[in-house]
């Protein structure tokens, strides 16, 4: 099993006559329609800063061009992970998250530009705003209702099932440690109801950033990104559930302990279950990983994309074109002055 890259990388998220030019945390979708939505959080300064909005893109072309980023979800709070999810005949799904006022002041304390920001977000923003937010739109993302708040938070949202189902795994907002939660999700009112949960049996590893995916046989896999505090463990786990959400297995380390993360999931027409996700450690890429027995056995480490210019890389997800051709968004810096873009990347599986 083998990659073949079939283009440059390209940037198709940026600002760059602006001092707003920091673009991270993307996801790339297929709507219903064959057009491509990406999401990202977009028009930042910084990798933490008060500026981040949920901001989407599209491409009718099959990725060879794309409109500008325009905001879905903008807070006074710093939105940050754009996850999409498509349902039903022409629904989409936008999500982010944001972090409080003096989480943010802490990280900036020596930028009079963005502190002079954060002085203007009132405890009344935080309290109509703070938290995991989506929307939805009913029309391919055309135009979107209310802001909905959710109990659970991962970087690309939620995924529809087979059958209608719109299923969500992520940390709970409010106790981001207490292992993963899977709930289901209904679009009309924004309302969450508890499946199940996904726990692990070491206090030290910390369990995030889940992704979620149907297999046909009826499983479920999700693979999430596991560290520690020491910067020891940075990884991919894998748990399964034989009952729609209920019950899971025991979280199972795929990669080394640095081999990378977070992890986005994808089943390909050929069968192939493939994974894709973001190396921090050097050399730094975009890595995949490839089941062809449904998640029983991996081939790991294919690289699709290297830089050395900064551990600030990652999140990659992937679509697969009507030709069989994939492309993998990410973001990255291609060395250590530019602020980070979101990029796609063209490719084969050759199995």
């Amino acid at each position: 099993m083998k990659i073949e890259l079939t283009g440059m990388p390209e940037v198709i998220m940026s600002n760059p006559h602006s001092k707003h030019n920091y673009f991270a945390w993307p996801t790339v979708a297929r709507l219903q329609n064959g057009e491509i939505m990406v999401g990202a959080s977009g028009f930042r300064v910084e990798h933490v800063c008060p500026f981040g909005k949920a901001v989407v893109c599209y491409s009718n072309d099959n990725g060879k061009t794309y409109t500008l980023p325009a905001p879905v979800i903008d807070t006074p709070l710093d939105d940050r992970d754009t996850g999409i999810c498509t349902f039903g005949k022409s629904g989409v799904i936008v999500t982010s998250f944001n972090n409080t006022a003096e989480m943010q002041r802490g990280y900036n304390q020596h930028d009079k530009y963005v502190q002079s920001y954060i002085d203007t977000i009132t405890k009344e923003d935080e309290e109509k705003y703070l938290g995991s937010l989506f929307r939805v739109s009913h029309d391919f993302g055309r135009t979107f209702g209310e802001i909905f708040r959710s109990s659970v938070t991962s970087p690309h949202g939620p995924r529809a099932l087979s059958d209608g189902t719109i299923m969500w795994a992520g940390n709970n907002y409010d106790n981001v440690r207490d292992g993963i939660e899977i709930v289901t999700l209904n679009p009309e009112n924004g309302k969450a109801q508890l499946v199940g949960k996904i726990t692990i049996d070491d206090d030290s590893v910390f369990l995030n950033e889940p992704n979620l995916i149907e297999m046909p046989d009826g499983r479920l896999i999700c693979h999430i990104r596991a560290e520690d505090e020491n910067e020891t463990v940075f990884t991919v786990y894998q748990s399964v559930s034989q009952d729609r959400g209920k019950t899971w297995s025991n979280p199972e380390m795929l990669l080394d302990k640095t081999g990378g993360a977070p992890p986005h999931l994808i089943l390909l027409s050929s069968g192939a279950l493939l994974c894709t996700y973001g190396r921090r450690k050097q050399p730094y890429g975009i890595m995949a990983m490839v089941s062809l027995d449904g998640g029983r056995s991996w081939t790991k480490d294919l690289r699709l994309f290297e830089t050395d210019g900064s551990d600030d890389i990652g999140y990659p997800s992937t679509i697969e074109l009507d030709d069989g051709e994939l492309l993998t968004v990410f973001y990255a810096r291609e060395n250590e002055d530019p602020p980070c873009r979101i990029i796609q990347q063209r490719w084969k599986l050759i199995l």
